[in-house]
């Protein structure tokens, strides 16, 4: 038996399969930006890894996450163990899904409407008022995430050729929420459990994922133009707050063993919750500067450590009956 990595991108699983070498884990990765599976022969004994991500189709994968979503259920329905199975694919390509499911458990989030087609965005807007942020609901690492200070170069950016409604059409115009000091946190969780939070610099734009490979400068509307003097990612030592546990339990309720999850704390303290990521990225200058690279409290070493146990779990019972 072995891990099964599903995934789109090579670039991010360097650190990974350092992690698995490390602890002699068998493993193997499915590229699904193309595939052809038949429904009635069984997968592959083992657990399976989803590291599928919402950004696929930035790098031509168009339709990975919807052949990624049809494998899991592939593989679900005959009993796989899939460590971020259906429900978190699912809450991964929508934020939409994400926020409702986010209601459910007393998480606080930007006030938030969604809306398809051009007029349907600008009249929603009008009531909503502005400052806002414009976002597709599908999109990964920020993109297409735009803030807009008055309802007129709104007007202009849907008119134009830059306007891009994301891979489903459904845009999302949600409350802009200032940070006293522009960062944001971002708290990773594995095995459902909280290992560490990050804070990010924002000053460059909105385009954000914790790994090297994701920093891209946002064309349209940036929110700062020069670098920070600081690391932009940095690794927050003996961080607590009260959302941990509120995120532990939303992480269970929809059985999701991998997360990183953004919040932002405005003026006044107050915590607000922005996206769930499950497919998520360790930034390596930021765990070796915290002293974690090569340590069970690093996110690669962490996942690998989960996934080992899992894999485990999973193969006990029939070692158990060939004894």
């Amino acid at each position: 038996m072995k891990i099964h990595v599903l995934h789109e991108n090579d670039d991010w699983l360097p650190p990974f399969r350092k992690a698995f070498e490390v602890a002699g884990l068998p493993h193997d990765e499915w590229h699904l930006a193309h595939g052809a599976f038949d429904l009635d022969v069984p997968p592959p004994e083992g657990i399976y890894y989803n590291r599928m991500s919402a950004s696929s189709h930035t790098r031509g994968h168009d339709y990975a996450p919807e052949l990624t979503a049809a494998v899991i259920a592939w593989l679900e329905s005959y009993g796989r163990r899939v460590v971020n199975g259906g429900r978190a694919i699912d809450l991964e390509i929508s934020k939409v899904r994400q926020y409702a499911a986010m209601s459910r458990h007393d998480i606080a989030f930007p006030k938030t409407r969604f809306a398809v087609g051009r007029e349907e965005i600008l009249e929603t807007a009008h009531t909503f008022g502005t400052p806002l942020i414009l976002k597709p609901n599908r999109g990964g690492k920020g993109l297409g995430v735009q803030l807009f200070n008055d309802l007129n170069t709104l007007e202009t950016y849907l008119e134009s050729v830059l306007f891009d409604a994301g891979r489903d059409g459904t845009v999302l115009l949600q409350e802009f929420i200032r940070a006293p000091d522009r960062t944001i946190t971002r708290l990773e969780f594995v095995g459902g459990k909280f290992l560490y939070a990050v804070q990010v610099d924002t000053s460059q734009g909105f385009e954000l994922c914790p790994a090297d490979a994701c920093r891209v400068d946002d064309v349209f509307c940036p929110v700062g133009e020069s670098a920070p003097d600081w690391p932009m990612f940095e690794i927050i030592d003996g961080f607590t707050h009260a959302n941990i546990s509120l995120y532990e339990r939303f992480l269970a309720a929809n059985d999701i063993d991998v997360a990183g999850i953004e919040m932002i704390v405005d003026k006044d303290g107050v915590a607000w919750t922005y996206d769930v990521n499950t497919n998520t990225n360790y930034n390596p200058d930021a765990e070796a500067a915290a002293g974690l690279t090569g340590t069970a409290m690093s996110g690669p070493g962490a996942v690998s450590a989960f996934l080992g146990s899992e894999l485990y779990r999973t193969a006990e019972p029939s070692l158990v009956a060939a004894e």
